[in-house]
């Protein structure tokens, strides 16, 4: 069983048992978070598709840990005109395992 969900804008394909690095969520590692916006449900050939959300569907997760990504370097350049300007960005993630997805 696999399940479509939304969370920090993104959509993701996920199983029971996966680890999957999301945006920060709110909350303490060992916590139990259900997320209820569920877009797809499939269990093998049977596919449930909601519009825009599956009714009563959710996926459990427990937060692993907390974290940043690595750095990404911004740089602006303009050639021959004594211009550049450069910048980092480290973004924070959560990583999650999927407990449990409920139709």
């Amino acid at each position: 069983m696999y399940a479509v969900i939304v969370t920090g804008g993104k959509q993701y394909r996920v199983m029971k048992g996966e680890y999957l690095r999301v945006e920060k969520l709110d909350g303490e590692e060992g916590d139990t978070i259900k997320i209820d916006n569920v877009l797809m449900i499939g269990d093998g050939e049977s596919i449930t598709v909601g519009s825009p959300k599956v009714d009563g569907a959710l996926v459990e997760v427990r937060i692993k840990s907390h974290g940043r990504h690595d750095k990404i370097r911004i740089v602006k350049f303009r050639r021959r005109k004594h211009h550049r300007k450069q910048m980092g960005h480290r973004q924070h993630y959560t990583e999650i395992e999927v407990t449990g997805i409920t139709a």
